[in-house]
């Protein structure tokens, strides 16, 4: 059974409250408009995943300290600065059941403000002499923009094989969950060896997680957002790519077709939805999630039995489990 958020989240609970003031002081400005604008998002917070997984990391490998909630506050910046980017990159108008920032105040605006979540983030390590952390994260975004581009670039002749697409999401989306592992453990334990290994718990975790939001686009779920997405965008994602490497020939070059010239009509992105159904494709993607996610809990499983253990392995059933 998997446990609920609230659950999950008690041995950091009172951690998580400190963080929210950390975050809303990392924000705030003299310009009106910036305010104005980093309150919106403030407002609009998500399930606070990141922050999370710092906090719980950092208490598996000691006590937690001042250099928990830096590596969570700056860690969140740069995750929203992501969002209002990919937010404009992709033409969204929508995040969170909010509008985006780009959709109120226009593509330009977006660009400078997300530039500013990412400054905020720096001076708050380089305030507080925070270099460990700085590597890491400066490692975790080069990661996050090369996987973006190696994505488009893929996007352009959909030739993408697994292990690429593995190089993609292990940069895009992995990247900034092992960072927050990998930070969380740093801030309270200098042995390289147990960070590295929160490092790789973490990014077993964010490769599951990407899969589960992969099988969200084939509708395995009621999840509230309109199927075929992906498609839409031209991403290869895991079960269309066992799909398509499992077809014959002839169907393999009209599915292509499909994505490449039709993948803004609905009934087209239906087929190609109903062709990785009948392929395996979903059954296949999940036994991936479910072999990193048991990776994941195998280097979990080296740390010695604790309530904090515990919430984290019932964290990761929660992200592999969720249904939005």
């Amino acid at each position: 059974m998997v446990q609920s958020l609230k659950t999950i989240k008690q041995p950091i609970e009172q951690e998580l409250k400190e963080f929210e003031k950390h975050f809303r002081d990392s924000l705030k400005s003299n310009v009106a408009l910036l305010d104005r604008i980093t309150y919106y998002i403030a407002r609009r917070k998500g399930k606070q995943m990141r922050p999370m997984f710092v906090f719980l990391s950092a208490k598996l490998c000691g006590e937690l300290n001042e250099s928990s909630y830096t590596a969570a506050s700056f860690i969140e910046l740069v995750h929203t600065a992501s969002l209002v980017h990919d937010d404009v990159v992709d033409d969204a108008y929508e995040r969170r059941s909010f509008f985006s920032v780009n959709a109120l105040w226009k593509n330009k605006i977006a660009v400078i403000v997300g530039d500013y979540f990412l400054s905020q983030g720096l001076l708050l390590a380089t305030k507080r002499k925070e270099y460990l952390l700085l590597e890491i994260m400066a490692g975790a975004v080069k990661a996050m923009t090369e996987g973006e581009l190696l994505q488009m670039e893929k996007a352009r002749r959909l030739d993408i094989k697994e292990e690429i697409y593995y190089e993609i999401i292990k940069a895009k989306t992995a990247s900034l969950i092992a960072c927050a592992c990998s930070a969380g453990a740093a801030s309270t334990n200098q042995d390289p060896e147990v960070v590295e290994k929160l490092r790789l718990f973490g990014e077993k975790i964010g490769i599951a997680f990407q899969i589960r939001d992969d099988l969200f686009d084939f509708g395995t779920d009621d999840v509230g957002k309109p199927l075929g997405i992906d498609i839409k965008e031209k991403k290869m994602t895991l079960p269309l790519i066992f799909a398509l490497q499992e077809a014959p020939r002839s169907e393999r070059r009209r599915i292509i077709n499909i994505i490449k010239r039709h993948n803004t009509k609905s009934e087209k992105v239906k087929e190609v939805i109903d062709f990785v159904h009948q392929s395996g494709g979903l059954e296949y993607a999940k036994k991936a999630m479910y072999q990193y996610r048991e990776e994941a809990f195998e280097i979990l499983h080296t740390f010695p039995k604790s309530t904090v253990r515990d919430s984290l392995e019932n964290l990761v059933k929660y992200v592999t489990e969720r249904k939005k």
